[in-house]
């Protein structure tokens, strides 16, 4: 289903620069390389994603940890404000 949803969607020509080996090996394994190429840079698109999503999450664990522990204890630095 998600292959067909991404055969529907525009595509264009791009320029890749790829190991003249590594594309030779390739073709033994696939016989559209370009489709090949597509959903593995789908994949690492979505992974990548993914990790962002995560970094923010506990990002925002963090800072809701630390506002909860200021609400309770107050900060360290009040004790020696000169203000």
């Amino acid at each position: 289903m998600l292959t067909a949803a991404r055969q529907t969607l525009h595509k264009r020509p791009v320029n890749l620069l790829l190991n003249e080996e590594n594309v030779q090996q390739a073709r033994n394994f696939t016989n559209n390389l370009s489709a090949t190429v597509d959903s593995l840079l789908a994949d690492y698109v979505a992974k990548q994603n993914e990790a962002v999503l995560s970094k923010q999450k506990r990002g925002d664990a963090v800072a809701e940890a630390w506002n909860r522990f200021y609400a309770t204890h107050g900060s360290f630095a009040d004790d020696y404000s000169t203000l």
